[in-house]
C-alpha cells in the first residue's frame, strides 16, 4: 500500500474526535497544535481533557456518538476502546466523504498519524502506514538525536532570505540554482553576514556566470562513503551525468527535479561517445545549470578526466574536481591491507589490467618492493600471472581478488601469483591487489591462509 505524504493545513477548520480517554488525549495535542477547531465527542473524559473544555480551547460534546456528528468536519478521528464504535465513525465519515482514522485499527483508516520531529517550521513525520508505530517512534528518537536544535531559528532566516531572493531575482535557473545554494550555507542575523550579502547581490545577467561542472568521485559504490561535498552537491543537482558503475543507491540521493543520465559503458560498450558527454556538460552548464559529472572511484584516477577537464576548459565553463575514495584504497581497506607496510612495500602502483603487463622491466627487487593494484584486470588474469613471473615476480606472491569493494555484496579471493590464473571470474567492478603487504595484513586481520591457492 503506498500513502501520499502530505502535510495538511488545518487552522480554523473543524475536526471531530470520537473518545476522550487516554488514546484520545494523545491525539489532542498535535490536532490543537495545527489550529484545528476541535470537538469532542464522548460520555466521560480524562481531568485533562475536561479542563481544555473549560478552558474553551475544545468542545466536548458529552454524550455517545451520533451518525451526524461527522457532518461538516474536515477530519474525524475514532480513539474509543469498542471497535464497534470505532468502525460506526468511519462508515460514516466515508459516507459523506471525510477522510477518517481508527487508531490502531487500519482497515478503518484512510490516513495515519506519522511521529514527528519538529525544529521550528520544520517537521520531519515519519509513518509506517501503520504496520509499527514502535518503530516509527525509535525513528522519530534517531532523527532527533541528529537534527541541530538551532535548526528551527536558521530555517526562518532561511525562509525570510528566500522571500527577499524572490522579490529581488527573476524567475529561472540561476534563482533556483542561488537558493540550492543558501540551503547548504550558515546564516546569521548580521547584514555582513557572507551568505545574506551574496543572497542580495544584485542579479548577474552573464549567461555563463551560474553554470558550472562538478566532476564528482562517487567512491567505491557505498553511499556512506561519499564525501560531504560530493554528498550535498548530489542533493542539489540539476543534471546528474553518471557511469555505469554508479550504483541505484547512490543515484537514489538526487532530488526529484534533477535529471539523471547514464553515460557510461556496460560489458565494454559505451552507448554515448566522449564528445557527446563533453558536449552535454557544456551544454547543460550554459543553460544555468548545475552539472554533477559523477564518477566511480575518484575522478583523477583512470575516470578519464583530463579529457574532461580540457574540454571544459576550452569552452570556457567552469568547473571543480571533487575527489572521491578510489577503489584501489577502498578495497584494500576492507581486507585489512595496507599499501604500503614499511616491512614489505616502498611503492603502490595503479594501473589497468590492459596497462599492468608489458610496461614494467625493473629489477626484481624493485618490482617485489611494491604493492601492485590493478583496476580491471579482466575475467582471465592467467595472461597478467604469466607476464610478471616473466618479470621475475615469485609464484608464491599473495595475491587478492576483490569485487565490489565496500558494497554490501563484495567478495574477497585470496591465492598467489602461480594460482592466480585459477581464480573465479570476478562480478564487476572487481580488482586485483598484489604484493607482500597483503600476506601481512590479511594474516594480521585472521584472514583466510593465502597458502590455500583458490581453484576454479
Amino acid at each position: 500500500m503506498r500513502l501520499l505524504p502530505i502535510f495538511l493545513k488545518l487552522d480554523r477548520r473543524r475536526c471531530l474526535l470520537v473518545g476522550a480517554g487516554h488514546v484520545a488525549f494523545d491525539k489532542i495535542g498535535s490536532l490543537l497544535s495545527a489550529g484545528a477547531q476541535l470537538g469532542v465527542v464522548a460520555p466521560h473524559a480524562l481531568p485533562e481533557i475536561q479542563q481544555l473544555a473549560d478552558e474553551g480551547r475544545l468542545e466536548w460534546i458529552q454524550r455517545e456518538f451520533a451518525h451526524a456528528d461527522t457532518d461538516g468536519n474536515a477530519l474525524v478521528i475514532a480513539a474509543t476502546d469498542v471497535p464497534e464504535v470505532n468502525a460506526a465513525v468511519h462508515r460514516e465519515a466515508s459516507a459523506r466523504g471525510i477522510f477518517s482514522n481508527s487508531v490502531d485499527d487500519i482497515p478503518n483508516c484512510d490516513f495515519f498519524f506519522g511521529s514527528v520531529v519538529t525544529r521550528g517550521s520544520l517537521q520531519v513525520a515519519i509513518s509506517t502506514g501503520g504496520e509499527s508505530p514502535a518503530v516509527a517512534q525509535r525513528l522519530r528518537r534517531e532523527i532527533d538525536e541528529l537534527l541541530p536544535a538551532d535548526l528551527g531559528p536558521w530555517l526562518q532566516n532561511l525562509g525570510q532570505l528566500r522571500r527577499q531572493v524572490l522579490a529581488l531575482h527573476p524567475p529561472g535557473d540561476a534563482r533556483k540554482a542561488l537558493l540550492h545554494q543558501l540551503a547548504q550555507l550558515p546564516l546569521c542575523d548580521s547584514a555582513s553576514c557572507p551568505s545574506r550579502q551574496m543572497a542580495l547581490a544584485p542579479p548577474v545577467h552573464d549567461k555563463e556566470a551560474l553554470g558550472k561542472v562538478h566532476l564528482v568521485g562517487a567512491g567505491p559504490g557505498n553511499p556512506d562513503l561519499l564525501t560531504v561535498r560530493a554528498l550535498r552537491l548530489i542533493q542539489t543537482a540539476d543534471v546528474i551525468l553518471h557511469d555505469d558503475l554508479v550504483p541505484k543507491p547512490i543515484l537514489d540521493l538526487a532530488p526529484p527535479h534533477a535529471v539523471v543520465v547514464n553515460v557510461g559503458k556496460r560489458c565494454g560498450v559505451k552507448s554515448i561517445t566522449q564528445d557527446e558527454i563533453n558536449a552535454l556538460m557544456i551544454d547543460r552548464a550554459r543553460a544555468h545549470r548545475t552539472v554533477v559529472r559523477l564518477k566511480s572511484g575518484d575522478p583523477l584516477v583512470f575516470g578519464r578526466a583530463a579529457e574532461e577537464m580540457a574540454a571544459l576548459a576550452q569552452a570556457d565553463v567552469p568547473f571543480e574536481v571533487v575527489p572521491g575514495i578510489t577503489a584501489g584504497v577502498a578495497a584494500a581497506a576492507s581486507i585489512g591491507c595496507s599499501l604500503t607496510d614499511r616491512n614489505s612495500a616502498s611503492n603502490v602502483i595503479f594501473s589497468t589490467g590492459h596497462h599492468a603487463q608489458s610496461h614494467n622491466t625493473s629489477p626484481v627487487p624493485e618490482l617485489e618492493d611494491a604493492t601492485r593494484v590493478v583496476y580491471m584486470p579482466g575475467h582471465d588474469l592467467s595472461p597478467l600471472a604469466l607476464e610478471w613471473m616473466e618479470q621475475g615476480l615469485p609464484a608464491d606472491l599473495p595475491c587478492a581478488v576483490v569485487s565490489r569493494a565496500a558494497q554490501p555484496d563484495e567478495q574477497v579471493q585470496y591465492t598467489t601469483l602461480g594460482s592466480l590464473g585459477n581464480a573465479k571470474p570476478a562480478l564487476a567492478p572487481s580488482l586485483l591487489i598484489a604484493g607482500w603487504a597483503v600476506r601481512r595484513s590479511a594474516t594480521d586481520a585472521c584472514r583466510v591462509s593465502l597458502e590455500v591457492p583458490v581453484t576454479a
